[in-house]
């Protein structure tokens, strides 16, 4: 079973729009305040067996490399990881100085993810979700495992 990673271009344009809309319900996603159309910036395709499925868009501002999305349509198979690895040697090529992302407090298990693909928690933002609900109003009060949806958890990776 082979992973290959494709820039995210017109061809798999339909597949990323019904993927978001089907794991997300929308494309819009909040991050540190500022309301961002993900499919509106660049990403990878994960190939596994020549069927997509997985996906990575990012945004990079100066020195940093903000992932914004990252789903992977089958676990362990090193789909995650295979899109990490493109988007950390893009921002490496961009000049960038680190790669970040923002999840949820309700997350638990994208904490042991990341930390094993090598990122750490750089922040807490408490209670940032009451400020991103005014930008996006229908993010749910209850998250994964019925965990509140309160704060926003900074992951960062030094490059």
């Amino acid at each position: 079973m082979t992973i290959t990673v494709n820039p995210l271009t017109a061809t798999y344009e339909d597949w990323a729009h019904a993927t978001i809309e089907r794991e997300w319900g929308t494309s819009l996603m909040v991050s540190r305040g500022v309301l961002y159309d993900v499919l509106t910036y660049p990403g990878f395709v994960a190939l596994f067996d020549d069927q997509p499925q997985g996906l990575v868009t990012y945004r990079i501002d100066g020195k940093g490399c903000e992932i914004l999305i990252l789903q992977s349509a089958i676990e362990r198979q090193g789909i995650g990881a295979a899109l990490v690895d493109k988007v950390r040697s893009t921002a490496i090529k961009a000049g960038c100085k680190r790669l970040w992302l923002i999840t949820t407090n309700d997350n638990i298990k994208a904490f042991r993810w990341y930390q094993r693909q090598g990122f750490m928690i750089k922040a807490v933002h408490v209670n940032a979700l009451a400020r991103s609900r005014k930008l996006k109003p229908e993010i749910p009060l209850v998250g994964q495992d019925g965990i509140p949806l309160r704060d926003e958890i900074e992951f960062v990776m030094d490059l």
